[in-house]
């Protein structure tokens, strides 16, 4: 009888510590609602990747969101509006801003996998990422739009121009804008590339005769490369960037978004806008520094 007895009170107690072990597992609980809660009742529950830090992925070829702005001596660092907004939100949740820079591709499977916080890489809130991320409040609402060289401006008198077989048209591996090129031209040679600053090299040494780009991206380019033409813009449901946060931090996601609309308001990120498109006509690079000759 007491074995019986001390077996019964052996399982309950198994089953009260798997109960506690379960709430403590659930810390960051996706089902809680965390719109009512203040930024410091958030910063009060916060886990990050890595404690104290914001682990932030970006894809640095894609001025003036992300790039590397050189300065007099030659010396590469993070510039763009993103990366402001990056410093903006570690510093409002009292964190150390990492960045780790990497493919824009890398980028979607980085924050999928949960190996970072947040992404910030000019995202759109594209549906099928939904899965692998959950989609901030739209902090600047840009648009899409079809380029290509003065040289070429010929061959293109409005979108649906572009779909021809005897053309290569250009667009960002992962990006929306390879959703769009794939949408609208079919039957084009479609080339996705790794990075936004291929694509251009590639338009200006007439290897590829448009391209799909991000507007604000492409009239970046276009004050450093004056040969570059905007054809037409490019409809898209989805317009607006957005930050890409780890899927299973629901009360990071609502820190964001607290300070994203505080910043647009208060005219914070209008700021950040102006100031990157400022440096991105200057000494740029963009791309990885790895890959920097």
């Amino acid at each position: 009888m007491k074995k019986i007895t001390a077996l019964v009170l052996a399982m309950l107690m198994v089953f009260a510590l798997c109960a506690c072990g379960g709430n403590n597992d659930s810390a960051d609980n996706n089902d809680v609602d965390y719109s009512t809660w203040t930024l410091d009742e958030l910063k009060a529950e916060l886990k990050t990747v890595t404690d104290g830090k914001l682990t932030v992925a970006t894809s640095p070829d894609f001025a003036p969101y992300e790039f590397y702005a050189i300065d007099e001596n030659g010396d590469p660092s993070l510039a763009g509006f993103d990366m402001a907004l990056a410093q903006l939100i570690a510093d409002k949740l009292g964190l150390e801003l990492e960045v780790i820079p990497m493919d824009f591709d890398g980028t979607i499977s980085e924050l999928g996998a949960g190996k970072c916080d947040i992404s910030l890489a000019g995202y759109s809130p594209d549906p099928k990422r939904e899965d692998l991320m959950n989609f901030s409040e739209i902090y600047y609402k840009g648009g899409q739009s079809f380029w290509c060289t003065k040289a070429s401006a010929d061959k293109f008198s409005d979108l649906a121009s572009a779909n021809n077989a005897d053309y290569t048209i250009g667009a960002q591996t992962g990006s929306i804008q390879a959703d769009l090129a794939a949408e609208n031209c079919p039957d084009a040679n479609v080339l996705n590339m790794a990075k936004v600053t291929d694509i251009i090299a590639d338009m200006l040494a007439g290897k590829m005769d448009g391209a799909f780009i991000e507007t604000l991206v492409g009239e970046s380019y276009a004050k450093n490369y004056p040969d570059l033409q905007k054809v037409c813009d490019v409809p898209y449901d989805q317009e607006g960037s957005v930050v890409g946060v780890n899927k299973d931090n629901a009360i990071l996601l609502a820190a964001i978004n607290i300070i994203i609309n505080e910043a647009v308001e208060d005219g914070t990120i209008a700021g950040f806008v102006a100031e990157a498109n400022e440096l991105a006509a200057g000494n740029i690079y963009e791309g990885l520094l790895e890959d920097k000759d």
